[in-house]
């Protein structure tokens, strides 16, 4: 008798803010748009994507597609899904060292 596996869901796993914002640090930090796209996507998944879609106002449809390994999300889109999943974008300086 084999064994039986299941297929894994990161969605699952992101289930606490603080899981959430790790999982996204991770992949800011790849600086990976396609990787950082599909993380988004993974955690708006696991927020739900209809309560997603709705706080948006975009199609459930759309951020599924742009949202994807394949898609290309706009910044817009981006900045709007950030926000109805309780996080943001925000400037960081690179250079400790540089005065703001």
């Amino acid at each position: 008798m084999g064994i039986k596996t299941t297929p894994f869901d990161v969605a699952d796993y992101l289930d606490s803010p603080e899981a959430v914002g790790a999982y996204l640090e991770e992949a800011f930090a790849t600086s990976d748009t396609a990787l950082i796209a599909l993380a988004i996507g993974d955690v708006a998944r696991a927020k739900g994507m209809t309560a997603v879609a709705k706080k948006t106002g975009l199609s459930r449809e759309s951020l599924y597609k742009s949202l994807s390994e394949t898609g290309n999300p706009e910044l817009g889109t981006i900045l709007k899904v950030m926000e109805a999943i309780g996080f943001s974008l925000s400037p960081k300086n690179q250079d400790s060292t540089q005065a703001a």
